[in-house]
Parts: structure tokens; sequence; C-alpha cells
């Protein structure tokens, strides 16, 4: 059996310096660690329970695998929208509860990486389950 003690989503951004300040800044992660020099530096943010790495470059100008999207859970949608938006974050498509009961909005990285920020309602079956 594998013991997972850690998990890192790494992306290699085409421009490092524009995906700092929008993960560090206009998302507001917290950085857990920096490594290297220069502007192809690592960074490593805090991703709730895993972490999110920025290192090296991809010269791929064609922007994110279609096959990739962070998922982030997040206390309040519509707060996260209203903050995002005034920090000039693109929305792609604004807070929605789905028909599964979750609610999500959609942003991109400057590459195109789908990021999806998820509300669960407290009476949504994640988090509300009777007679526990």
């Amino acid at each position: 059996m594998v013991h997972v003690l850690s998990s890192r989503v790494l992306l290699r951004p085409t421009d490092p310096d524009r995906s700092r300040a929008f993960y560090g800044e206009r998302l507001g992660l917290a950085v857990h660690r920096e490594f290297g020099t220069g502007p192809e530096r690592g960074t490593v943010y805090f991703l709730g329970g895993g972490f999110l790495e920025l290192s090296g470059r991809s010269e791929s100008a064609s922007g994110a695998s279609p096959d990739v999207r962070l998922w982030l859970q997040v206390e309040d949608v519509a707060a996260a929208h209203g903050e995002l938006a005034a920090g000039g974050v693109e929305i792609v498509r604004p807070p929605v509860r789905e028909p599964w009961g979750l609610i999500e909005m959609w942003i991109a990285d400057p590459d195109g990486t789908p990021i999806v920020l998820v509300e669960i309602p407290a009476d949504h079956p994640l988090r509300y389950r009777p007679g526990i």
C-alpha cells in the first residue's frame, strides 16, 4: 500500500512571473517555499490539503492541457467572486448552483488552466450526514 504524505500539482507556466503574480497576488495563495534563482525559480503555494508548484517554463504558447483542471474548495464562493472580480481576475463563469448541489465558479490562470472554485453548502451530502 502506498502511504501518501503530501500531494502537489506541478505547473510549468509559459511566463513564470505572470503566473506567480496570478496565484500569489490575485488569488492570494500563501507561499510554502521557493527554490532556485532567477525568473524561472520555483514557487510552491499552499493549496488547502496539498500544494501548487510553479517551476520551470513551458515553451508551448498553446495554453494549458485541456485534461488538467484545478478544483479549489472555498467557504464562500460569492465572496470569492467579489474579491477576484475587484482584483481584476477574469471570471469565466459566475457562481452557479449546479444540479448536483455544489456552487461552482470558473476562472482560468494566465495560461488558460481552468480553475473551479467550489462551495459545498451546509445541507449538501458532502457535509451533512444525518445521524452522525
